[in-house]
Formats: C-alpha cells, structure tokens, sequence
C-alpha cells in the first residue's frame, strides 16, 4: 500500500471503532455531535444541580445505561443503573455539595473527560455538622441517545494532607 493508502485505510479504522466498540445501551448516528469544552464543563453544573434535588432517580438519570461509579467513601463498584441508585440513595442523606478546584477536559467524537481535584461538604444527617473531603475526580462522559451521560465517574480522597502556603 501507498502512504496515503495506509493513512486513509487508518482513518477508516479508527473512524469504525467507536461504533464497533460502543455498549449495547448505546445509539448514535456515528456522527459526532458539536461539543464544545465548556459544554462539557457544562456536565458539572447538571450534576450539583441533580445532586441539590436529594432526589437518587434524578442523579442516576444523568448516567449511562452501562455505568461504571467507582465512589468516595463506599469501597463496592457500581456498574448498573440500580447500583448507582442505590449508593446515592445514602449518599444524598449527606446532602452533598461540590466545588470544583481544578480540572481539565479533553473531548472526542461521542466521548469526553473531566479530570482533575474537587471539594465536597457533607452535612450529618444527625447533628447539621458539616465537613470539607478534599478529593480527585474522574468524570467520562459519553454521547448517547441524543444528550451526555456519566459513564464512568471515579472520586478518590486526597491521600495526602493539603500542604501549608510556601512562604
């Protein structure tokens, strides 16, 4: 084969990929949507806002039909739409709130990441204390059905404690 030939017939592959690669939840037209970067970032507000509603069905919609939440303080993976029910079904009892810290998203044709450090305040259920978990994060988004979903979230508790300002 010619350069050219090899470059098109590579393009080719990796153009069919996604699409011989993608769950069986998943539909998609094989066209890639317009995404933009703050679209993604975007992701994030849908998310504290589900996360505000204390509602679990709410949060679980925003994920995809074949998820994967690896979460902060519980130690089981969830891999189904009714495991990942289920963890914010206590979860949300915490009424949680997040803040970004840092973050940088990369996108390709029907997938896209968030990756950086957050903050999340939970509030005791029993006496209204609240407290700041310093973690990582690790949001995968995929285009299906039209809208993007969480298929892969991961959140990590800092294993280190946050260090004092240099002076």
């Amino acid at each position: 084969m010619k350069p050219l030939q090899i470059l098109a017939f590579a393009g080719l592959l990796s153009a069919a990929a996604p699409a011989a690669m993608a769950g069986s939840g998943t539909q998609h037209s094989g066209a890639c949507p317009h995404t933009t970067t703050a679209d993604i970032d975007r992701q994030f507000g849908r998310f504290s806002e589900a996360w505000a509603t204390l509602d679990p069905d709410v949060v679980t919609a925003l994920f995809s039909a074949d998820p994967v939440l690896l979460p902060t303080v519980s130690n089981q993976p969830r891999t189904t739409p009714a495991g990942v029910r289920d963890y914010f079904v206590a979860f949300l009892k915490n009424r949680p709130v997040a803040r970004i810290d840092t973050g940088a998203t990369e996108i390709d044709c029907r997938t896209a990441s968030r990756v950086g450090t957050w903050t999340v305040t939970l509030t005791d259920p029993a006496t209204g204390a609240t407290r700041d978990v310093e973690a990582r994060y690790s949001f995968l988004y995929r285009f299906e059905n039209g809208d993007w979903k969480i298929d892969h979230l991961h959140s990590s508790i800092m294993p280190e404690p946050a260090s004092a300002p240099a002076h």
